[in-house]
């Protein structure tokens, strides 16, 4: 393969990176002239642009490389490398004091595998080889191994997932909250099946709670933080047959209004305004209610926006932010919206939620890794789980961990795989490249090929809408460079599915030493609910 093409391909690179790359062409470049000519030459970013794929991408941005062109390391420096390992965590001592605030932070289908082609990602966008980096939460010093199981299904969804996290109970699949006997879409007895989550029991001590998430705050990972719902469907109350109604259930728009257990959330920020919004009003709601009107009625000195700009200046003790119809854009789609970043929504509520002298519980769901692997784009969820990873870094700064506990988590994994033998520093979403001897002996990079005599790429799917019928096609390095591109799966199915794989768990703050081994998904409550010391907080 040549070693350039798939740079070459600049158009089909994120804004973001070829930023990064122009930073990097002009130091390299005003660098060399002075050291050369003894002047300071300023290149403008136009001619730098023209420049690019005549110079940089030679120079400065191709990641394929032999085993020569990177810092392979020494003996002495891995063995220097792994008995600091071993000191820093000598060093690390348990802190045992109650925490006065709880992070959690769920990657929505943010599996292993997705980890570590977001962790080499988020390295290549900053001009690494990409596999020595880590995602910032991949520091921390105690982590566990999660199964995610429903009690009724072996590969689970987000809402029994989310029940566990939130409820400490597991549940069935498709539900919101509700007793693992409970069957799904059934409202007979509702009442004496729902099961109570940390937000509730938070804002009976007096905590602040809040929420933010890419996705709708009415789909089932918000939703499992101030919501009941014996089925994750019924997200408004034309989602709902009328006998539903009826028998009592309510849909899960209504609830964000509620009070739960203390004076209801203070922050709400995501997508879904259509579920709170009448018909009338371009929303769904056949019921003639316009929620984010009753939001800034129900609670004292709240607030209700729809744009990043208004979340920078707005102040509120309920802030209520739905900055899309359905779900917010992917990171990789963002530019060109009024919508903010996960890192911009998250700063907001921790400074939001901070004002609280008792603390509070924030849930942040990076909801669109999901949706980017359902539709079979490794490009689009990459991305997204690469902002997840600046929200919790953004986050670091801004918190004390010494009295705030912070999980990094995910709800489920996907059929998401990395194949291959691809060099070190193979483009992620490039075609694989491998180390292999000629007849001569000599190691030479090539492109690697199939059986069937076609390259293939380092990332695919078991399943999903890029499975394609008869023969597979010859993939170039233009095509699979594309944002739009589909990687390859080998079973058809309209959307690729879960996978029923262990998640990880990244855990900082007190208590944090709680996360270890593998734990069933509930656990995760209780690590919470033990450092916040519910039971004898307002005691």
């Amino acid at each position: 393969m040549n070693k350039l093409s798939y740079f070459l391909h600049i158009d089909s690179y994120d804004k973001q990176y070829i930023k990064r790359v122009i930073c990097r062409v002009n130091m390299v470049v005003n660098t060399a002239a002075e050291r050369l000519f003894g002047i300071d030459t300023k290149f403008g970013e136009t001619l730098v642009k023209s420049l690019l794929k005549t110079v940089a991408a030679i120079a400065l941005i191709t990641p394929i490389a032999t085993s020569a062109d990177f810092d392979t390391g020494t003996t002495e420096s891995w063995t220097k490398a792994g008995q600091d390992a071993i000191k820093e965590r000598l060093a690390d001592k348990p802190n045992t004091k109650r925490a006065k605030n709880v992070i959690l932070f769920v990657g929505d289908g943010m599996g292993i595998s997705t980890l570590t082609a977001a962790r080499i990602l988020e390295g290549q966008l900053a001009g690494q080889p990409g596999e020595e980096n880590f995602l910032s939460f991949e520091k921390f010093p105690h982590t566990a191994l999660v199964k995610t199981y429903n009690v009724d299904s072996q590969v689970a969804d987000s809402a029994g997932t989310a029940s566990a996290l939130n409820t400490g109970v597991k549940t069935r699949i498709g539900v919101i909250n509700t007793a693992p006997t409970h069957m799904q879409a059934t409202c007979d007895n509702i009442a004496d099946n729902l099961v109570t989550p940390l937000a509730y029991k938070a804002e009976a001590a007096g905590m602040a709670t809040g929420i933010v998430s890419t996705a709708r705050l009415t789909h089932a990972t918000p939703a499992a933080v101030y919501a009941h719902s014996p089925l994750r469907e019924w997200e408004t109350d034309a989602d709902m047959p009328t006998k539903a109604i009826e028998a009592g259930c309510r849909d899960i728009g209504q609830q964000i209004i509620d009070k739960i257990g203390g004076d209801g959330l203070e922050v709400a920020l995501g997508g879904g305004r259509r579920s709170f919004k009448p018909v009338s009003e371009g929303g769904k709601r056949k019921d003639g209610r316009d929620l984010t009107k009753e939001w800034v009625s129900t609670f004292n000195n709240a607030a209700y926006i729809e744009t990043a700009a208004e979340l920078k200046s707005v102040e509120a003790d309920h802030l209520l932010g739905l900055f899309s119809s359905s779900h917010m854009s992917f990171e990789a789609q963002r530019d060109g919206t009024e919508e903010p970043t996960l890192t911009e929504m998250t700063e907001a509520a921790i400074k939001a939620l901070s004002k609280d002298e008792d603390g509070y519980y924030l849930m942040v769901e990076a909801g669109r890794v999901d949706h980017g692997h359902h539709g079979g784009s490794a490009y689009l969820a990459l991305h997204d789980a690469v902002e997840l990873s600046r929200a919790v870094k953004r986050t670091l700064e801004l918190v004390d961990t010494e009295e705030t506990l912070i999980l990094v988590t995910a709800d489920h994994s996907h059929v998401f795989t990395m194949a291959g033998y691809p060099v070190r520093g193979n483009p992620i979403f490039g075609l694989v490249n491998s180390l292999n001897r000629d007849e001569n002996g000599e190691i030479k990079q090539e492109l690697t090929l199939a059986k069937d005599g076609k390259p293939y790429t380092t990332l695919g799917y078991h399943n999903g809408s890029g499975a394609v019928k008869g023969e597979r096609p010859h993939l170039t390095a233009e095509e699979v460079a594309k944002p739009d591109f589909k990687q390859q799966a080998l079973v058809p199915t309209r959307s690729e599915t879960h996978g029923g794989e262990d998640v990880g768990l990244f855990a900082i703050g007190p208590w944090s030493h709680l996360a270890k081994g593998t734990m069933e998904q509930n656990v995760v409550y209780h690590i919470m609910h033990h450092a916040l010391d519910l039971d004898n907080r307002n005691k």
